[in-house]
């Protein structure tokens, strides 16, 4: 289900003026994708099947837990604007708790994302947990 849980934002000054807001260092800020993420992998093309998706194993438990842990949960999905009332049934009647739903992200894959705050990315591979430390390889900008 969709809510309202506030969470204190910390805000930033530098030289007297006001910086974008960053989140207390323990809360996460997940974008969760939908399709082939947490449910049968659906296109666009079909939306017929959307309302009937098959949940992934642990999809679930494990995003309402990290709900309930404090994070922040905004599912990011490809499916378009026309597609949000039937996502938002799905949703609730699977028993997701989240905070908001982005519409029409880039479909394609292969993402690289640039932002000026921290981004960790963890690709879906067949097996919803929690997730675990790990070091890799990444492209940064050259200092």
């Amino acid at each position: 289900m969709k809510t309202d849980n506030k969470i204190e934002l910390i805000q930033l000054e530098e030289n007297g003026k006001q910086l974008s807001p960053i989140l207390p260092e323990h809360v996460k800020n997940y974008l969760i994708d939908i399709d082939g993420t947490i449910c049968d992998d659906i296109p666009n093309e079909e939306p017929e099947r959307m309302a009937t998706a098959a949940l992934y194993p642990d999809a679930l438990e494990t995003v309402n837990k990290w709900y309930d842990e404090g994070h922040i949960i905004t599912f990011f999905t490809s499916r378009l604007e026309e597609h949000r009332t039937v996502t938002e049934e799905w949703l609730k009647m699977n028993g997701f708790r989240y905070h908001g739903m982005l519409m029409g992200k880039p479909r394609g894959g292969n993402y690289h994302w640039i932002d000026n705050h921290i981004v960790r990315a963890t690709r879906y591979e067949g097996k919803f947990t929690d997730l675990i430390e790990k070091s890799v390889n990444i492209q940064v900008f050259e200092e």
